[in-house]
């Protein structure tokens, strides 16, 4: 007796199942998951947004008022809904989409939103009290740098150490000097574009830059400081804002000439990872718990930072910075550690860079600042320096043999609005891995110049 055994392709007899809805279903909803907007999947995007909504408009305890918890899981929704979404519609723009217009998007518009009213208070609450009891920042800054350093080729991270405070050095002086001779051509006189245009611009950020030259100027001219620091605020985003705006176009010429850039990588005669004695070790399978272990490391490695903070009132991202690099310079860190550092700063560089621009818009950049510094004579000022800077840069990484597309970026941080200005002009140029170097750019370079100010305009009575 033959026995007749259907095949896999065909259906059972008595099966209702439609050839062509069996191929819309699974495979069309599918192709609709596998849509996003960011990272997000389309279906849960649009669910996000519904439960926000709802969230939103479902008062607590029956108090009538409507609020938004700011507890981590409805801020990842929050965050990632809002970042994600201006993230999006700046790769779509024409042209814009070329020189950063992402970043820009993610960090200015929401700020705008706010000012404008356009972004419910709840949201708008919730997002700044998450961002201000939670330390997002700090924690991404700790996964981005410790991650970039363990992760990256230990000969190249030495040389691209030691030879970046040559363009470094050299875009500050050339470009302070610069901007400061063109604000006086242009009648805003000497002393107030090298004191309130060009020290706040190249400052170090708000914390560390901006406070502190208010603090310091207020003592020693006898003004108030909340005058001071109004007036030089916008000048450190405007500033911010250029370079990002430069960090792409950078990017964009690397792309076309590629013989400029090291896409990462500073120094042109560094070795590269495929070339290093743990190269097997860092392209094979990666273990999630390796990734857990890089992860607490950049933590300890802040909450080290911290307690140096603590007691040498040095800057615990700084000092962070300095322990990690040491570590990797003495060959510290084991090949499987290394990887996971590596897939640990990819992972936040994909997935919490935008979402964090967002927080930063909404909760640390008020519009109206930002207004404040478009004035002509102040564009005119903060572009033509910025554009030095970065050329300076350029110009004086190929003499040091270094990659100078990459080398001009870390430049540009010397005028960033700290740390977030550093990852926002990073996410532009498509180069997160220079964050530890553009973190000596821009907070020790910040410090080098606000003391040389504060000592000059002493100076100066």
């Amino acid at each position: 007796m033959q026995i007749h055994t259907p095949s896999l392709s065909q259906p059972l007899l008595g099966s209702t199942v439609n050839p062509a809805r069996e191929k819309l279903w699974p495979n069309a909803w599918w192709k609709i998951v596998d849509l996003r907007i960011g990272i997000i999947p389309l279906p849960i995007y649009l669910l996000l947004i519904a439960i926000i909504a709802l969230l939103m408009h479902s008062s607590p305890s029956g108090t009538g008022a409507s609020k938004l918890s700011s507890d981590i899981l409805v801020s990842i929704a929050i965050l990632a809904v809002g970042g994600f979404t201006c993230g999006e519609l700046g790769k779509r723009l024409p042209i814009l989409k070329n020189l950063g217009a992402s970043a820009i998007l993610a960090t200015f518009l929401p700020s705008y939103l706010v000012f404008a009213h356009l972004i419910p208070e709840p949201v708008i609450a919730s997002t700044r009290e998450f961002f201000k009891t939670s330390n997002f920042l700090y924690l991404y800054i700790a996964c981005i740098i410790v991650g970039s350093v363990l992760g990256m080729d230990r000969h190249s991270l030495i040389r691209g150490a030691a030879k970046i405070f040559v363009p470094l050095a050299s875009g500050v002086v050339v470009a302070a000097m610069f901007g400061t001779v063109l604000g006086t051509v242009l009648g805003l006189g000497t002393y107030h574009t090298f004191f309130y245009i060009v020290v706040p611009m190249m400052g170090g950020g708000i914390g560390e830059g901006v406070i502190p030259i208010s603090i310091g100027y207020a003592l020693l001219s006898g003004a108030d400081q909340g005058v001071i620091l109004a007036g030089i605020m916008p000048m450190v985003m405007m500033g911010s804002l250029t370079c990002i705006v430069l960090a792409g176009f950078l990017n964009w010429y690397g792309a076309r000439h590629p013989a400029l850039t090291g896409n990462g990588r500073l120094t042109v005669d560094g070795v590269d990872e495929a070339g290093s004695e743990s190269a097997a070790a860092l392209t094979g399978p990666i273990d999630p718990s390796t990734i857990g272990a890089a992860g607490v490391t950049a933590v300890a490695f802040y909450l080290v930072g911290v307690i140096g903070q603590r007691a040498f009132d040095f800057p615990a991202p700084v000092m962070m910075l300095f322990i990690a690099f040491g570590l990797k310079a003495l060959n510290a860190i084991s090949p499987k550690l290394q990887q996971g550092g590596r897939a640990l700063q990819k992972f936040f560089a994909v997935s919490v860079t935008y979402p964090l621009l967002f927080s930063v818009g909404v909760s640390i950049t008020p519009w109206e600042k930002l207004l404040g510094a478009f004035t002509i004579l102040n564009i005119i000022v903060i572009i033509a320096t910025v554009m030095v800077l970065v050329t300076t840069g350029f110009v004086v990484s190929r003499w040091m043999k270094m990659y100078p597309i990459d080398a001009a970026v870390v430049c540009s941080c010397s005028a960033a609005q700290g740390g977030t200005g550093d990852v926002a002009i990073l996410s532009s140029a498509n180069r997160l891995q220079l964050l530890p170097f553009c973190s000596i750019a821009t907070r020790l370079g910040g410090a080098c110049m606000v003391t040389f100010a504060l000592m000059l305009m002493r100076a100066l009575g």
